[in-house]
């Protein structure tokens, strides 16, 4: 396990040693897990495109079958690749909050574990506003999972400290960001056929601030 210090936790910051973050990238090329800061709290990293990766986040986290697992993307282009199609709506709502604690709910291209998709068929991803979130994603490929560093049930981790308290030896790297201060999550926004969209889940972004911006296309 690679860690940062774990005795008490530190203010947020947005930088680690390339040492750090090129540990966790070995971890999740082999399939292993890594925790990670992120602009609302710590999350899991796994190698989306490694199904044994997939399987092992749900046995850690102790994810209930069915519930998709979302991404965070390096940058905007990366993001794109897991979609079938961009609706103007969630082009429009990336130029606007990305990076930012906004989660796109895009109709899933073929070929992705279930376990990415949702039961309407989309996938969900953001590129995050902490550094570090979108550099170790980048150096992993583009893509990292991004479920909530607890076990299912629990609270979520605001310190690298509760992360590891409550994941442990099961996850191989974590990454400290310091004391993460968000109170809410990201929010989810869903889009389907003919650019229709839904909030499925209200977080740090507010939705009449979604729905303000998408109200720019007409």
């Amino acid at each position: 396990m690679t860690t940062a210090n774990l005795k008490q936790p530190t203010a947020n910051r947005s930088s680690v040693p390339a040492k750090i973050i090129a540990d966790a990238v070995a971890a999740l090329r082999v399939g292993e897990l890594a925790v990670y800061p992120t602009e609302t709290f710590y999350a899991i990293g796994a190698d989306p495109m490694q199904a044994k990766a997939l399987a092992a986040l749900g046995r850690v986290k102790g994810r209930e079958p069915g519930k998709p697992v979302a991404l965070i993307a390096g940058d905007p282009p990366s993001a794109w690749v897991i979609a079938r199609e961009i609706p103007a709506g969630a082009r429009l709502l990336a130029e606007t909050f990305w990076p930012g604690p906004l989660t796109l709910v895009l109709p899933a291209r073929s070929g992705l574990d279930e376990a990415l998709v949702g039961p309407g068929g989309g996938v969900g991803v953001r590129v995050s506003l902490h550094p570090i979130a979108r550099r170790l994603a980048a150096a992993a490929g583009g893509l990292i999972t991004a479920t909530s560093a607890n076990l299912s049930g629990e609270p979520p981790a605001r310190t690298i400290i509760e992360a590891e308290q409550s994941l442990g030896a099961r996850v191989r790297a974590y990454v400290d960001g310091g004391l993460l201060s968000s109170e809410f999550p990201s929010t989810i926004v869903e889009f389907g056929p003919g650019n229709r969209w839904q909030i499925l889940r209200n977080g740090a972004i507010d939705g009449q601030a979604i729905s303000t911006a998408l109200g720019k296309l007409g």
